[in-house]
């Protein structure tokens, strides 16, 4: 079977694949689907955007669509930027000025105030009556200066154990991060649909 990812991020496509081919399931970008429009992210909760986007790229192509919503919520700034992790200091500001930026309103905050969470949510347009969503948090801390050369976004400033996300494996990040537990339970209530069961 074919699920369309309402994404064009290669890195997100890469930790759908990672997670759900095992299914025999062929994983689809947007584009691939040959769909070009971005729905309007709108929504309060990361679980509210995950679900606009599902919705309108399954309305669009009639194939079971997955989307997912994830942001950075920093506790010293009240959750900022939050569901505005994208958007932060402007859609089209590349991260590293997004990270400085995140660092500087954080300069004068002390470690043991330092603690974020990286949140995940994730809704499936399965059809055109069942919705499936999951969501993944995982805690951690910002740190103090760009860490390591691998994943996306604010990765090399989110802290666990010591380590940035940019400084782990593809599957030590999927062991712990919020995609891959979002994902984790995605898979097994995909499964059961794939197998034929009820939940």
């Amino acid at each position: 079977m074919k699920l369309v990812v309402a994404t064009n991020n290669s890195h997100k496509l890469e930790e759908f694949k990672r997670i759900l081919e095992p299914l025999g399931i062929q994983i689809l970008s947007q584009k691939e689907a040959g769909i070009h429009i971005q729905p309007e992210e709108n929504g309060l909760t990361f679980a509210e955007n995950a679900w606009i986007k599902a919705k309108a790229i399954f309305k669009a192509t009639g194939l079971p669509t997955v989307a997912d919503d994830s942001g950075l919520c920093v506790d010293a700034l009240g959750g900022r930027p939050g569901v505005y992790s994208a958007r932060y200091h402007g859609e089209d500001t590349p991260y590293p000025e997004k990270m400085q930026a995140l660092l500087d309103e954080l300069k004068d905050v002390e470690d043991s105030r330092r603690t974020a969470q990286f949140v995940c949510a994730i809704a499936c347009a399965w059809d055109a009556e069942t919705k499936i969503e999951t969501l993944g948090v995982c805690q951690g801390k910002i740190g103090y200066q760009p860490l390591g050369s691998g994943g996306f976004g604010y990765d090399p400033i989110f802290m666990v154990n010591g380590k940035s996300y940019s400084q782990l494996t593809g599957e030590e990040k999927d062991a712990i991060s919020h995609r891959g537990l979002a994902l984790r339970e995605f898979y097994s209530k995909v499964k059961d649909k794939v197998e034929g069961k009820k939940e």
